[in-house]
């Protein structure tokens, strides 16, 4: 086996603007791995607010370089590295080559049928007017993603609602309000037909939920990063967000869906901001989830050769097999 390592920057077409964080850039860091003339190809992106970046992702690839090349396999992986992005570009590579060596795909191995997925597009906090215009302006997908902080939230709902009374809305807080502002903004956020909210709480600052009943449904997003924390978001939300930057890997993500699952709670998948290549084994989440955002390519100003076609709707096809799996 032989692992190659690399850092890519991908820059966005636009900054893109969430609760305390601006985003310029996606930088990447991809994994190939090549055994007996077959490549297999994974993307990590990490998880900015774990501290994660290319340069910690790398870090932690380089360190098992010598485990990976003597022999160690998917499995093993799971133990070698914690969850992050690293695990996940090294994960989803051995997925890849594993299909391409066998000869089957990732839906034949899995035994899924593959449907096509229809996506969200996602609209960054800007002024009441920006967003406006901005879910507007993406008039061709009927599903959006709104971002939002504690700064005038309903107000920014009204203004994309009067623009896109169409659309199917769900909103990510990404951990900025308190529980008042959670009970103060959930019965207008309802009026306005807002099909979930995500993560309105800190991470490990959500336990209020415990017996709290929302008018809209609520998702886990920061507050549950794999199957280890499922009990505890299972109590507290009625979605659960899996994306395989926070889990480490497909393999991963595949255990939180089933658990997910089993207890009858709505999946969605997500992304953190990837390249098609990163989306590709999101892609295989996506099949059992009730929400999709696999946007990420959207707000790139370019994004991988082969990647994933993004059609009127928020349809996107089912990968390539060049691409990915």
């Amino acid at each position: 086996m032989k692992i190659t390592l690399e850092k890519r920057p991908f820059p966005l077409k636009s900054p893109f603007v969430i609760t305390g964080y601006t985003f310029n850039t996606t930088d990447a860091v991809w994994v190939t791995l090549e055994k007996d003339g077959h490549k297999g190809r994974g993307e990590g992106v990490g998880v900015y607010y774990s501290g994660e970046t290319a340069d910690t992702i790398l870090a932690q690839l380089e360190a098992v370089v010598k485990d990976v090349e003597a022999g160690a396999s998917r499995e093993d992986v799971q133990d070698l590295l914690p969850i992050g992005g690293a695990r996940n570009a090294l994960d989803c590579a051995y997925w890849d080559l594993e299909a391409k060596m066998s000869g089957k795909s990732v839906w034949q191995r899995l035994g899924i049928e593959p449907k096509v997925l229809q996506t969200v597009c996602t609209v960054g906090i800007g002024s009441p007017e920006e967003m406006a215009e901005k879910a507007k302006s993406f008039a061709r997908y009927p599903n959006l993603k709104i971002k939002l902080s504690g700064d005038d939230p309903i107000g920014r709902l009204e203004a994309i609602r009067a623009a896109r009374p169409d659309a199917r809305l769900v909103i990510d807080v990404n951990q900025g309000w308190t529980f008042d502002e959670l009970k103060e903004y959930t019965p207008a956020a309802a009026k306005l037909g807002i099909a979930m909210i995500e993560q309105p709480l800190k991470r490990g600052g959500d336990e209020e939920l415990e017996g709290f009943t929302s008018p809209v449904p609520l998702g886990a997003d920061e507050s549950c990063l794999d199957a280890s924390e499922y009990e505890q978001a299972a109590r507290r939300y009625d979605v659960i967000n899996i994306k395989l930057d926070k889990c480490g890997g497909l393999t991963a993500g595949l255990k939180l869906a089933h658990m997910a699952m089993r207890d009858r709670k709505a999946l969605m998948v997500g992304n953190m901001t990837g390249t098609s290549l990163s989306m590709a084994p999101a892609y295989v989440i996506g099949q059992y989830c009730k929400f999709v955002d696999i946007d990420g390519p959207l707000l790139l100003a370019g994004d991988v050769e082969g990647g994933l076609d993004y059609a009127d709707g928020g349809l996107v096809e089912i990968p390539a097999p060049a691409l990915w799996g």
